[in-house]
């Protein structure tokens, strides 16, 4: 076990520090301290020695040069069962530093801020921090890293049960994390930087990229039985998103579960009315909207599909109440995600013990940008997130006929769904109520067919939206025949003018939003 006879303590971020440090001194352990955090232990009453004092070496140059000395990393580095490098820290008068306590410099909140400078971000790199840091995580058979706030009280319990020491298994979790930690600190610089051009313009995209993911679980499989599998989340503040939901109730989550309630949850989120969206092999099998109430959001998505239904995950972007709880309990479903539950709801969907119920607090404002990845062999494809709110009103009308004021809320329901399904993609609808989906075909009038012939409900009247240009007439005159009165498509195709006077043949009203909606 490692006695810890002396600690070095620099922090940025301070909470718990100066408790830990006077448990530190209670345990007759010697504490060497720079900058704001030597101030903040004296003024507790905290003795402390001022490592530029235990150098023999001033600090300088605005703090950038003050632990980068031989006597630090010394005491850091020295293998204390090596003769060799004993000899030489006593010929130099270096001694032993135990424990390191540091965080680094808030490179990633500095960066994040709006109109952040490039001089800020430079000034905000941690160099000693990171070199510390790697030295003693290095040689964690004799020192022990801490980098955490909250692994203070374990550290402290274990020196208490042991008379001052660290077991060698703390020292190596503690010091894996310490390099998990410059790892992302050298990534987040990285990005940032790479998005820089030498003349201080910027990239989109920086030249080499690294993103750090914590693992949340193994999972029991992956997409099949044969594969392994596990799910890691972002790091940084918890989004209103699937990898921030807290399990409530039911089995572990499967691979496939989390795939497919983070499309569920995507395609509710993209409401303001109530809304309930049913979610079968990521592409949506039921949705609707309620003035009313989400138990009525949910009976009307229910009728688009009850059969591919079955075993679904159903998403709400209101919390669930009793009501809803009883509706939902009367079909088998894989997993129900909602903001809330209340408790007459959890004690409804008790009795359904294999449900999983998924909690994700709503997000005000803007929703959860950042890029969206795409593993293939060898590589990685990187793009923005497809979350660009659309005005229908703003699409452009290319037929004679405008469409009617109920025909736009309908349009409106049908583009916000469409975008979610899997091209080719087309939605049938009406204002409130997901009709027909075609998702996934190899061509366009495929999945228009698709979608008439899924519907149950009747589909005259309704209005039909495509995820990207009809490349011929017969898309919609297919759509005509199925009762469809207006259709919302991006256009852009060198037929578009058949496509228009198709249109104009039928009746039908079309308008054209120049954005294309490809999910593939």
């Amino acid at each position: 076990m490692n006695k810890i006879k002396r600690a070095l303590i620099s922090v940025t971020d301070k909470k718990g520090i100066v408790a830990f440090a006077g448990e530190l001194k209670s345990l007759n352990v010697e504490i060497l301290s720079s900058g704001g955090t030597a101030a903040q232990l004296r003024s507790h009453g905290i003795d402390i020695t001022e490592v530029s004092d235990y150098t023999g070496f001033p600090e300088m140059m605005d703090g950038r040069l003050k632990t980068l000395h031989p006597k630090i990393h010394g005491g850091l580095l020295a293998l204390r069962d090596n003769d060799a490098h004993m000899k030489a820290a006593t010929e130099h008068h270096i001694a032993m530093i135990d424990m390191i306590v540091i965080n680094l410099y808030r490179f990633e909140e500095t960066v994040a801020k709006e109109n952040a400078s490039l001089e800020e971000a430079i000034e905000n790199i941690d160099i000693g921090g990171p070199a510390m840091l790697r030295a003693a995580a290095k040689n964690y058979r004799y020192v022990t890293v801490v980098t955490d706030p909250g692994d203070y009280p374990i550290i402290l319990k274990e020196m208490k049960d042991t008379g001052g020491s660290i077991p060698g298994s703390t020292n190596y979790i503690l010091a894996r994390k310490a390099f998990q930690l410059t790892a992302r600190y050298d990534a987040a610089i990285s990005n940032y930087l790479g998005h820089i051009n030498p003349d201080g313009s910027s990239k989109t995209f920086p030249d080499t990229f690294t993103i750090q993911f914590d693992k949340a679980q193994d999972l029991r499989y992956g997409e099949n039985p044969h594969q392994r599998a596990a799910f890691y989340r972002e790091q940084g503040p918890t989004p209103s998103a699937i990898s921030g939901a807290h399990q409530l109730q039911g089995k572990e989550l499967s691979y496939n579960n989390i795939m497919d309630s983070d499309a569920a949850w995507q395609m509710v989120t993209d409401f303001e009315l109530p809304a309930t969206v049913i979610i079968k092999h990521a592409n949506p099998c039921g949705a609707a909207t309620s003035e009313d109430d989400i138990a009525a959001a949910y009976r009307r998505a229910m009728e688009t599909d009850p059969l591919s239904a079955f075993g679904g995950i159903v998403a709400m972007n209101r919390p669930v109440g009793r009501k809803a709880a009883e509706e939902l309990a009367g079909t088998f479903l894989e997993v129900i995600i909602a903001p809330g539950f209340d408790e007459e709801a959890k004690a409804v969907l008790s009795g359904k013990k294999n449900i999983r119920l998924l909690e994700i607090p709503s997000s005000s404002g803007a929703r959860p940008s950042g890029y969206d990845f795409r593993r293939v062999v060898g590589g990685l494809l990187v793009q923005d997130r497809d979350i660009d709110e659309f005005d229908i009103r703003k699409a452009r009308i290319v037929t004679k006929r405008t469409p009617s004021a109920e025909e736009y809320q309908a349009l409106d329901f049908a583009w916000r769904i469409v975008k979610h399904v899997k091209s080719n993609a087309i939605v049938i609808a009406s204002k409130d109520q997901l009709v027909g989906v075609g998702a996934g075909q190899m061509s366009r009038v495929d999945s228009v067919r698709i979608a008439a012939m899924k519907a149950i409900i009747p589909t005259k009247g309704c209005v039909l939206a495509s995820d990207a240009f009809f490349p011929f007439r017969d898309g919609i005159d297919m759509a005509a025949e199925a009762g469809v009165t207006s259709v919302i498509q991006p256009g852009g195709s060198i037929r578009d003018e058949e496509v228009i006077k198709a249109a104009d043949e039928h009746g039908m009203a079309m308008v054209f939003t120049g954005i294309r909606h490809f999910k593939h």
